[in-house]
């Protein structure tokens, strides 16, 4: 199954520091409808199936984009990326995953409408950044867990690559490349205990060709390979 997001829109002023003028919140949106019409696509039999993630299965990796999208929001609204608990994906009905998401973007589109949002520094455990940096990268993010979802269900979505180009200069940039097991052990100590990951946000980057699809690039540099497969 092929799924599309329409194009975005560039904003009259760039409100990125030198990377692109592609505003970063029609950066989002456009990483945002392609995770919507690949959720819509998932079927209930599929909530069992194993992911590129290797400790989450689809319904669990649901779960984990739904948690992205209320953080973007959580972000956006100046408040602490811990401030909200994690979603407990077994009490979410089967069918009940593609309502769930979108019923989460209007609070996103609210909390980035303000452009003063994209200027100031948001300080996380694993990066510190410009607003507008940081929403870049959790479109890559949302980018990255929608390929997750796409290779477990047999599906090949159509991202925008001009996003996934700026998502990929974000994260270059602010998840460095080296021992990452080494560092992830440094940021879980600044974490609070309950909210610790079992795994490494990012696993070392799995190297591609220079020329490699612009996809493929942005997951490998997050420790995925490219190649994953269901079978």
């Amino acid at each position: 199954m092929t799924n599309t997001a329409p194009a975005p829109t560039r904003p009259a002023t760039s409100t990125s520091e030198a990377i692109t003028d592609l505003d970063p919140r029609a950066a989002f949106a456009s990483a945002a409808a392609v995770a919507s019409a690949t959720i819509a696509a998932v079927s209930p039999a599929q909530l069992v199936a194993a992911t590129p993630c290797a400790e989450l299965d689809v319904r669990h990796l649901l779960g984990h984009l739904v948690d992205v999208l209320r953080r973007v929001a959580v972000i956006g609204r100046g408040e602490p990326i811990f401030s909200i608990a994690p979603l407990d994906a077994t009490t979410v009905p089967d069918d009940g995953w593609l309502a769930l998401w979108q019923a989460g973007l209007p609070a996103v589109t609210a909390a980035w409408a303000d452009d003063a949002t994209l200027t100031p520094e948001v300080v996380l455990p694993w990066s510190t950044a410009s607003g507008a940096d940081t929403l870049v990268g959790y479109a890559g993010e949302t980018i990255v867990h929608t390929w997750d979802l796409a290779r477990a269900t047999g599906q090949r979505p159509v991202w925008d690559d001009t996003v996934v180009a700026a998502a990929l200069v974000v994260d270059e940039r602010r998840i460095p490349g080296g021992d990452r097991l080494a560092a992830f052990e440094r940021i879980i100590a600044s974490m609070p205990e309950e909210r610790r990951p079992l795994r490494p946000a990012f696993l070392d980057v799995v190297a591609v060709a220079d020329d490699a699809p612009l996809i493929d690039r942005l997951v490998a540099w997050t420790g995925r390979d490219p190649g994953w497969s269901r079978a």
